[in-house]
């Protein structure tokens, strides 16, 4: 039998703004993460300022020289537009705004193979008003498709996230875009455990065992079903172990990132707290499988 992957564990930067990257990077090193899902935002590596390519390549030392690895994240609230949540997005009835949001996610799997980071994430947005549902996968596929070519060039996948309210949201809706897009090899998924428990069908232990195949990427928080807030371990309703053992077992070897963007203010607590609560969750599960 081979061995069981141990959970590679990483904090999301969006939890973590209150700090500047280096000290982000640096408590996540100290606290022994293994990695960071760093959101591209303009507090941490802006990827619209000027000389991007030099910025990136010293957060890359920095990563290699505290031994954390990482993935680029994508789901900056206001860093295209300073009036428009997630705006403009890749549904965006502009096309001008989708370009732009399909040049972001460019430069993203560019920062990302700069990096070394294993995957990219994005997200597609919600469906404008008025906007009916055959137009909105058209401007999905149409706006993914060089996108892809990007990833695929590059060789970094790109992991999109089923997220509550958007048009893509559950994992049939991923099995949907992977069809209509023909099933191309950089497409892959991020899986937020916080979301199986919101709104999907299964819970999430059975969702990763389900997703499997295209995980790409994880993100991890607790949540209660049917409500879209993102909770520190043990305020919501999701049994870990179940989780953890389901990643362990299905071979997965990605970053398992901790997110909880509107807890800032609490990053550092909360970041050491969230190690030590998936460590246990993690002993358990282990324990489990070892008695079977």
């Amino acid at each position: 039998m081979s061995e069981r992957p141990r959970p590679r564990l990483g904090y999301c930067t969006n939890g973590l703004t209150d700090l500047r990257l280096d000290d982000a990077l640096g408590l996540l090193a100290d606290l022994g993460y293994d990695g960071v899902g760093l959101t591209l935002d303009h507090m941490h590596l802006d990827p619209l300022a000027p000389g991007l390519a030099a910025r990136t390549a010293r957060v890359a030392r920095r990563l290699g020289a505290l031994g954390l690895t990482a993935t680029v994240e994508t789901g900056a609230r206001y860093v295209l537009d300073p009036r428009r949540k997630h705006g403009p997005s890749l549904l965006d009835a502009d096309p001008q705004g989708r370009a732009a949001r399909v040049r972001l996610l460019r430069t993203a799997v560019g920062v990302a193979a700069d990096l070394g980071a294993h995957a990219v994430h994005c997200f597609s947005g919600v469906t404008p008003p008025g906007t009916d549902d055959a137009t909105a996968w058209r401007r999905l596929t149409e706006a993914l498709a060089p996108v892809l070519d990007a990833a695929a060039d590059a060789g970094v996948p790109l992991a999109i996230e089923p997220e509550p309210g958007h048009l893509l949201a559950t994992l049939d809706d991923f099995h949907r875009l992977r069809a209509a897009l023909g099933d191309p090899a950089p497409l892959g998924l991020t899986l937020d455990i916080g979301h199986c428990q919101c709104l999907e069908t299964q819970p999430p232990a059975a969702c990763v065992r389900a997703a499997a195949p295209w995980l790409r990427h994880v993100q991890i928080e607790d949540m209660r079903r049917g409500v879209h807030e993102h909770l520190p371990f043990g305020e919501g309703e999701i049994d870990f172990p179940p989780v953890l053992d389901a990643l362990a077992a299905t071979g997965y070897r990605g970053l398992t990132v901790v997110e909880l963007p509107r807890h800032a203010h609490a990053g550092p607590r909360l970041a050491a707290e969230s190690l030590a609560f998936l460590r246990e969750a993690a002993a358990v599960a282990e324990k489990g499988a070892s008695a079977c």
